[in-house]
């Protein structure tokens, strides 16, 4: 456990952003220089087909140390950071024996991190926290869970008396934009099934996610001087309002929880002549999913009949819910569970409000649940990890791998109904 904050202190200090209008992979230059690190890390470290491909996604395998048939595991991880905020010169402060009272982030520009605003932060009192100096996110989504994977593969290396079968480890470019799993090979990767260490507060295990589609709204209109412009002009800004006031206004991720799915307007841009917009939608039950698309493509269908001008809809599905694909190998998440309370953390089973490189995995033939990496308020200024969660982590990637290996095989083959 020595390396592990020194790791992951050495990575957020590395600028990762993604970059959504980038056609490229990775989408940004400077994600290639924490891939190059990793790569020659894990070669020291002693772990072999250490490959770093032409599109940054790394690969590398820690050998199996016992003789009995164990299924082949992996455990993934991305290394960019959301475009959402600023990932440059990121200056992570250590914050010992943490009070439960506020946390003076930059006194400059007076940001506090406050127990009032974030509750959470009340039940690490006591403990070791890693929190950003109010101008940068931390970048702890998901470089935690890139310590922790190879925290746990150096702890195996120096504890061979832990029998473990082969363990495969992979770190993506790109997952904050939703292309992270676009290139992996899973064929290659060869795993019967991974884990993404991607999740948020200690405990997290999550098999289910968002369905999800991005949608793009472009409306001509057409200028003329308004003193003259009646029955003449169009005026593309009050034609995109129309269309996005028809959205339920209660049905944004600032009104729902849980499995409550929800539209967001994330980007609007325009004038008199042509204005665009941006928008997500999201459900975890697939009718509803569809339900929204529909609404969707209605509101822009009327409204191009109401204007009689010409209106584009670009929609497109992202991801979908990996509940689908996890349930029929549903073992894979009960070892997790066992793992986490053999160590004493309890599991915190829940849906997961948005979506991870493991959904997008499991649709193309490798099962991926989600596992806790111990962050907190990702995507911003307030972002913070306990150390002692992100321990823990390591200690639950360790407690797989051994639980794997003690099983009989046919936990893992048997059909799950």
């Amino acid at each position: 456990m020595e390396h592990l904050v020194d790791r992951f202190l050495r990575y957020v200090q590395i600028n990762t952003q993604s970059d959504p209008q980038s056609d490229t992979c990775p989408s940004t230059n400077c994600q290639w220089d924490l891939a190059r690190m990793l790569r020659d890390e894990l070669q020291h470290l002693g772990l072999t087909e250490v490959v770093l491909d032409e599109k940054a996604y790394l690969t590398a395998t820690l050998p199996a140390n016992t003789d009995k048939a164990v299924p082949t595991i992996g455990f993934i991880a991305h290394f960019d950071t959301s475009p959402d905020f600023s990932g440059k010169e990121v200056h992570p402060r250590i914050v010992e024996n943490y009070d439960g009272k506020d946390i003076l982030l930059n006194a400059e520009h007076k940001t506090t991190l406050s127990p009032d605003y974030f509750p959470e932060l009340r039940q690490y009192v006591g403990q070791q926290l890693i929190v950003t100096d109010g101008t940068t996110l931390l970048g702890a989504d998901d470089k935690a869970g890139i310590a922790e994977i190879i925290t746990a593969m150096e702890y195996l290396i120096d504890h061979p008396e832990i029998p473990h079968g082969e363990i495969r480890i992979g770190f993506t470019p790109d997952e904050e934009i939703g292309r992270g799993a676009h290139h992996f090979d899973v064929e290659a990767f060869r795993a019967s099934w991974a884990y993404t260490m991607d999740g948020s507060q200690i405990g997290e295990l999550e098999y289910e996610n968002f369905n999800a589609a991005k949608a793009e709204i472009r409306v001509h209109g057409k200028s003329v001087h308004p003193g003259y412009a009646k029955n003449k002009m169009i005026n593309a800004i009050t034609v995109l309002n129309g269309i996005l006031s028809g959205l339920p206004s209660a049905e944004v991720p600032e009104s729902t929880s849980g499995r409550e799915g929800f539209y967001h307007v994330h980007e609007v841009t325009g004038h008199i002549e042509e204005a665009r917009a941006r928008l997500i939608i999201r459900d975890h039950d697939p009718g509803a999913f569809d339900h929204r698309k529909a609404l969707l493509a209605d509101l822009v269908q009327k409204a191009r009949t109401e204007s009689a001008t010409k209106i584009e809809l670009d929609l497109e599905d992202q991801y979908y819910n990996m509940k689908e694909r996890i349930l029929p190998v549903f073992p894979i998440v009960e070892v997790a569970e066992e793992a986490m309370r053999a160590l004493g953390v309890t599991p915190i089973i829940k849906p997961i409000r948005g979506g991870t490189d493991g959904s997008q995995l499991s649709f193309k033939g490798l099962p991926c649940p989600n596992i806790f990496a111990g962050g907190h308020n990702f995507h911003g200024k307030y972002e913070y990890i306990p150390v002692e969660s992100m321990r823990k982590a390591v200690e639950v990637i360790v407690k797989i791998c051994e639980l794997t290996a003690a099983k009989p095989l046919e936990t893992w083959t048997k059909k799950v109904v």
